[in-house]
């Protein structure tokens, strides 16, 4: 391959210096500081990574997270901190396994160590969709339900503040609709049913089996708990799945996602079998939280998205278990 001729009077070209070897890049964060103050915050928000996640059977999951990360500048003559360092740190810090309790503190460690003295707080937050798959209620199939997941982790001092927030979807159908749905009901078949003698069993199943036999029913719909814990760090692992799980549990209506005839009959019993006001949502809900000790304080509420009304039935409950 021919070259091409340097220009006479002009030097040849070197190879340029690889940029980590680089001294000579102008750093504007060593300048004097305007207005010399120490700062809350400072990070990015924002972050698209891959992130690992427990599948809640052994194995892990990769899914994509957007991530926030910021350290306090507690040095008030510092311009700023070194921000690359701490992309760099969580790029690293996440890369390898699955969140755990202890990954997420060695993560916030080593943020703080990153800027040489400037810091002595980082927080971080991860945001992802967690997909767990779902078994039917009946029939041998099943289907992946999605849920939305906040961990948010503080380090102050040494000492780890962890926090897991996510949401659930279930139905509830209205205990007061369902009461008059049964009222109806009953008057119906008494005018149909108003003869001296009384009807025999198979008119009555044949009644009950025909659009005759039903003279209302009552208003369901969508519902949907969201969840905040504030987890004891001590324990290893981040218990999002074993908490969705005794919470559909509780609920007992959780949304189905593959459906055959047989389930959706399942899915209607289940339904008449826990007739559900938001109030008694929100108290299923907490019988679950008070009594997990991985929970050190937790607020929930449950929304139910009325069919009945244009606006939803809302309802909150906290509280700290000893």
């Amino acid at each position: 391959m021919a070259t091409c001729p340097v220009p006479h009077g002009m030097p040849p070209m070197s190879a340029p210096s690889p940029a980590a070897t680089r001294t000579d890049l102008p750093d504007v964060a060593d300048h004097a500081v305007p207005l010399a103050r120490a700062l809350d915050w400072v990070g990015m928000e924002g972050i698209a990574l891959p992130v690992r996640i427990s599948d809640g059977a052994g194995g892990q999951l990769q899914v994509a997270a957007n991530i926030d990360l910021s350290v306090n500048l507690a040095n008030p003559d510092a311009r700023g901190i070194h921000m690359s360092r701490l992309y760099l740190q969580l790029q690293e810090g996440l890369a390898r396994e699955a969140i755990t309790p202890a990954g997420l503190r060695q993560l916030l460690q080593q943020s703080i160590t990153s800027q040489a003295g400037l810091a002595s707080q980082a927080r971080l937050k991860i945001r992802y969709e967690a997909l767990l798959q779902r078994r039917a209620l009946e029939s041998e199939y099943s289907g992946w339900k999605r849920y939305s997941v906040e961990i948010e982790a503080t380090l102050d001092d040494g000492h780890l503040q962890l926090a897991l927030g996510f949401s659930l979807e279930y139905s509830s159908t209205c205990p007061a609709s369902a009461a008059l749905s049964r009222q109806a009901n009953a008057e119906r078949f008494s005018e149909d049913f108003s003869a001296a003698n009384p009807p025999s069993t198979t008119a009555v199943h044949d009644w009950l089996a025909s659009e005759r036999g039903m003279a209302a029913t009552p208003h369901a719909q969508r519902s949907r708990a969201q969840v905040r814990v504030q987890l004891r760090p001590q324990f290893d692992e981040l218990p999002l799945v074993t908490l969705i799980d005794a919470l559909e549990a509780i609920l007992a209506t959780p949304v189905q996602t593959a459906v055959k005839r047989v389930d959706e009959q399942a899915f209607a019993r289940l339904n008449a079998e826990n007739l559900m006001f938001c109030e008694d949502a929100a108290r299923r809900v907490a019988s679950v939280l008070s009594q997990d000790a991985r929970i050190e304080r937790y607020d929930a509420t449950v929304s139910h998205f009325e069919s009945l009304h244009p606006h939803d039935a809302v309802a909150r409950v906290s509280g700290s278990n000893p």
